[in-house]
């Protein structure tokens, strides 16, 4: 495991990360979770994230629950959450989600309860929020960190502009710019971070924690011939992914997913282990966050590491002449 400096910060996270989502508290129990993340700690992964937002607050307890049974040294692992959506199951109160200085106060308050820890090493604002001004919002996140509670602030899915402005605020008040940006990047999804980012690496230059790097597990491959039964997309609440599959843009998207696996098959790889590669040789790219129900799911994608020297100059180029102009 190699690892790389968040941004321009002196931080520095393992290339292959593990993270949390609805399955934990779904679909896991806390045994399940802590073999998952000894999996990836002991392959040398030291950051694992999280959000407020995740089965409603359950996934924050379970790897709570699971770093106590653990045991690890605290300043050998980086632990992360996000705050936007609230942890409410439904029809949530005003004030509970947002990024209002409150809101984001009580927030990483049970942040910090679920996940048993003092502090969080990265906190991320999930979305932005045009209700509440960036400046409350930057300065809200300025003084989590002076207070302890938080050591590195970041955002997710913001575009550039918004990133942009969220710098100008600090500079303009003597405030605290965000450090990272947590955004969708894949095969399948490049846009942003290769092209709308690109000025913001140069300028203000954020790291990134990118997710879905097989892209809610289309490039595994599991759907180029069907929707398996036990699949996620058969599953109730899932109905989007489903949807993705099917009609004019679902073809498209299969098609270039089976000219992916042809090339994965050719250099003698995966198409999973090529993808993660994939992201990874991408040198804005901080950390790509791994999702995995089983510890075997963890080995078998750190096992993606040893794809990296095969993805050529040669290779990269024909990987990237595959089309996805009409996916999305």
């Amino acid at each position: 495991m190699n690892y790389r400096r968040l941004g321009k910060s002196g931080l520095k996270v393992s290339e292959l990360s593990f993270g949390a989502w609805v399955t934990f508290g779904n679909q896991m129990d806390v045994n399940q979770v802590l073999a998952c993340m000894t999996a990836a700690y002991d392959a040398g992964c030291n950051f694992f994230d999280n959000a407020e937002g995740y089965a409603a607050g359950q996934a924050e307890i379970l790897m709570g629950e699971a770093l106590k049974k653990a045991g690890w040294s605290r300043d050998s692992y980086v632990v992360s959450s996000k705050v936007f959506f609230g942890s409410q199951t439904s029809a949530p109160k005003p004030n509970q989600h947002g990024l209002s200085r409150k809101h984001i106060y009580e927030a990483c308050y049970q942040a910090r309860q679920r996940l048993q820890v003092d502090y969080l090493d990265l906190y991320y604002c999930h979305r932005p929020d045009p209700e509440t001004p960036v400046e409350e919002t930057v300065r809200a996140m300025t003084e989590l960190i002076l207070r302890g509670d938080v050591l590195y602030w970041g955002t997710s899915e913001w575009s550039a502009t918004e990133i942009m402005e969220a710098h100008s605020v600090a500079r303009q008040y003597g405030l605290i710019p965000p450090t990272m940006e947590q955004p969708e990047y894949n095969l399948l999804s490049r846009k942003r971070v290769e092209e709308e980012y690109q000025r913001v690496y140069e300028t203000v230059g954020i790291g990134t924690t990118i997710f879905s790097p097989l892209a809610t597990g289309f490039l595994t491959g599991k759907y180029n011939n069907g929707i398996p039964a036990d699949s996620r997309a058969n599953l109730p609440g899932y109905e989007w992914l489903k949807e993705r599959l099917m009609g004019e843009r679902g073809q498209v998207r299969l098609n270039a997913i089976r000219q992916f696996a042809q090339i994965a098959d050719e250099i003698g790889t995966s198409l999973a282990h090529m993808a993660l590669a994939w992201c990874l040789k991408n040198p804005n790219v901080s950390s790509v966050i791994m999702g995995a129900s089983k510890p075997e799911q963890v080995t078998d994608n750190v096992k993606a590491l040893e794809a990296l020297p095969l993805l050529t100059d040669e290779v990269m180029q024909k990987i990237n002449s595959v089309d996805i102009s009409g996916i999305y």
